[in-house]
């Protein structure tokens, strides 16, 4: 069986998060979907490249999500969103 990549899964939890708390209207319920999304990731990026390089996409993928925000003020929501994916998913 094809497992999924890691870099598929991290902008999955990002695009994803943003999405279920913008058409939801309950941020909670957004921030969800990252927090799974980014438990999975590091799980895998631990097992394929060990911890040290887990633990600098893990934060790569915090720092991403929380970065989002006022980025947003200047780009806008989806373009801020999309960008921060991007480096994310070309950093996994």
């Amino acid at each position: 069986m094809a497992t999924v990549p890691t870099a598929a899964v991290a902008a999955t939890g990002l695009i994803g998060g943003y999405g279920v708390a913008r058409w939801t209207k309950r941020r909670e319920l957004g921030g969800v979907v990252p927090a799974a999304a980014g438990a999975a990731a590091a799980n895998r990026w631990r097992r394929q490249a060990g911890g040290g390089v887990a633990a600098g996409l893990t934060t790569a993928y915090v720092a991403a999500f929380a970065g989002s925000h006022p980025l947003a003020g200047r780009l806008g929501a989806w373009t801020s969103v999309l960008t921060v994916t991007a480096g994310v998913a070309a950093a996994s």
